[in-house]
């Protein structure tokens, strides 16, 4: 997709899970397409360097996202840096394996805080922030293609977003129901060429050619996806070329949620 540095001029996004994979190359996205981003992670070097490679129009802070404070400090800190919040893209988060039977207590619930609290954290700080600016605004959550086609080994984590989904869609018509101008929608990924993806290489038991032929093989397409693959869905509905779409689902999975 070409950058003509227009699509997101006078934005101004907070990014969490920035440091690295999809949100890093969210980041990068939105600075060629003219926005201004804060970057927020728990990786606070990683995106903090990120955000010095980017230039002035970057900055980066820490952000836990299980922790409301943490999100409140860091719209707060959007705000006074750059004068205003316009964008959410919620992209941080985790992933581990584990049936119901099967997935330890701390796992569950470290992937709900994550995925899920921390997801509505981040949309419980902004949007009275985005709506103080005054301007049309847009928030994308990221699910995943197993919210659309579970698995019965990842209990956790397509539990965790399916209920971002749900939790999206009902952003998008409290927003409408109220007049604010702030659509919501979710970008659901399938296996994308990240840190998060490369770990499973390493636990998977094979080669990681093998492995990632297994991954590959639930795309009809027959590869796995890339994260700016990824990032150029959440720019689309992050632009105001999507001004008339708000809860809606965009699956970036080369057709693997409807796989035969």
């Amino acid at each position: 997709m070409a950058m003509n540095g227009r699509r997101m001029q006078g934005k101004v996004a907070l990014i969490s899970g920035g440091a690295e994979g999809i949100g890093a190359e969210t980041a990068r996205r939105f600075v060629a397409e003219g926005a201004s981003v804060m970057l927020g992670d728990i990786q606070t070097a990683k995106a903090e360097a990120l955000a010095t490679a980017l230039g002035d129009r970057a900055m980066a802070l820490k952000l836990d996202v299980t922790s409301f404070s943490d999100w409140e400090a860091a719209v707060a800190a959007t705000v006074t840096h750059f004068g205003k919040i316009t964008n959410l893209c919620n992209v941080a988060g985790i992933s581990e394996v584990g049936s119901v039977v099967e997935v330890p207590l701390e796992s569950w619930t470290r992937t709900i805080d994550i995925n899920l609290n921390g997801t509505f954290n981040g949309c419980r700080a902004a949007i009275p922030a985005i709506v103080a600016s005054g301007e049309k605004g847009a928030i994308v959550n990221v699910g995943s293609m197993l919210a659309l086609r579970p698995g019965g080994g990842f209990a956790s984590y397509c539990a965790s977003k399916a209920a971002v989904t749900t939790l999206t869609k009902c952003i998008a018509l409290d927003c409408a129901k109220r007049g604010w101008p702030i659509r919501a929608n979710t970008v659901h990924p399938g296996a994308i060429r990240t840190p998060m993806y490369e770990r499973y290489l390493d636990i998977i038991p094979g080669t990681a050619e093998e492995v990632e032929a297994m991954f590959a093989s639930n795309h009809p397409v027959g590869r796995v996806g890339e994260a700016i693959e990824v990032a150029d869905a959440i720019l689309f509905l992050s632009s105001d070329e999507a001004s008339f779409t708000t809860g809606s689902d965009l699956p970036v999975d080369g057709g693997g949620w409807i796989r035969e």
